[in-house]
């Protein structure tokens, strides 16, 4: 058996596997796509999406993207359930969504808390 040689490794090893600290992940589910993605809690939505090949622009959107830095407004997702364990919506969110439900959200300026389920190009 491996025995830890300093203290901190001695001290680790006796707490029982259970008790150990797990980073917080969320789950998003993309509707369209069928797709569930795992991400650390506080994750960018549009970064994700991106990262798990889920196309969340229409063809405009392809053409006009802002890459993410929030000017353009082509991110647009619905939020079917848990919009509780996003961040809050930006001003910037307020005012291009005004004429659109609470649901819905710019992806590039959504941080993911919890278990989401977003329905893309509404």
């Amino acid at each position: 058996m491996n025995q830890a040689t300093n203290p901190a490794e001695q001290q680790a090893a006796a707490i029982p596997q259970s008790a150990k600290p797990l980073s917080f992940l969320a789950s998003i589910n993309f509707i369209k796509e069928g797709k569930e993605v795992t991400a650390a809690a506080g994750a960018n939505l549009r970064q994700k999406a991106i990262e798990n090949g889920v196309d969340i622009y229409t063809f405009k959107g392809k053409l006009m993207n802002c890459g993410g830095i929030g000017q353009c407004a082509t991110c647009v997702v619905n939020i079917t359930e848990g919009a509780d364990q996003l961040s809050p919506r930006t001003d910037f969110e307020n005012r291009r969504l005004k004429k659109r439900p609470e649901s819905c959200r710019l992806a590039c300026q959504t941080m993911v808390n919890g278990s989401v389920t977003v329905e893309t190009k509404p």
